[in-house]
């Protein structure tokens, strides 16, 4: 276990990585806006905004994000018994996923219902179950980690994590490693960057804005903005 949370800090592999980075350029799943950055939800500004839910409308896509998955979790987590995918945007790349592997499917809501039988997890499981976790995207790794830990809750055993991209922060990083959950991931920002300066969707000087947000968001602003 503990050596398969030390190699997955990074994409399981580079050239699914570069693929699929041309695909979220090319739909625009993935934004790149250095001159006018985006507010995120916490505030932060970022030259970066990333829609992985477009992916779903195109076939081929989807396809190659579940047929990856499924490689992954053959790979790194053959003893799988459960998908769970991370609401909303998990559910149906987990689902997909699940389907391709013949396993059951449930996913977990980021708050138990108000109403109803109050459930935090949709779906049967039984305790005990080796789950893998289906997340769209990997920031701060918040909602992951409440997912892991509501399907700890219930006696499952997360053994690990996938995700369509990361932007590869430390902290989201130390965070899993911390709840020991092995996590990998398709495509990261650093690759996403890498193609995007080799495709021209940006400059040479806006591929330096966007490798400067990267080693210090919080500062990033304030340094292009304000300086």
């Amino acid at each position: 276990m503990n050596q398969i949370v030390y190699v997955c800090a990074m994409v399981y592999d580079k050239i699914v990585a570069r693929e699929l980075a041309e695909y979220l350029l090319e739909i625009k799943a993935v934004k790149l806006s250095p001159k006018q950055p985006f507010t995120w939800t916490s505030g932060l500004k970022s030259p970066i905004y990333c829609d992985n839910r477009k992916t779903l409308s195109y076939p081929e896509i989807r396809n190659f994000i579940k047929k990856n998955f499924s490689t992954v979790v053959r790979k790194f987590f053959a003893n799988a018994g459960y998908i769970a995918g991370v609401a909303t945007a998990g559910i149906p790349h987990g689902a997909l996923l699940a389907d391709e592997l013949h396993l059951p499917f449930v996913y977990v809501r980021d708050k138990a219902k108000a109403h109803g039988l109050e459930n935090r997890i949709e779906g049967e499981i039984t305790s005990h179950a080796k789950v893998v976790v289906v997340e769209d995207l990997i920031s701060t790794a918040g909602s992951s980690i409440k997912a892991i830990e509501a399907l700890r809750e219930a006696e499952a055993e997360v053994i690990g994590l996938v995700a369509i991209f990361t932007y590869g922060f430390k902290n989201a990083t130390e965070a899993l490693t911390q709840v020991n959950c092995p996590f990998f991931v398709l495509c990261d920002y650093k690759n996403l960057i890498e193609v995007a300066l080799q495709k021209e969707y940006v400059t040479a000087d806006q591929e330096q804005m966007l490798m400067s947000w990267y080693e210090n968001p919080e500062a990033w602003y304030l340094k292009y903005f304000y300086a």
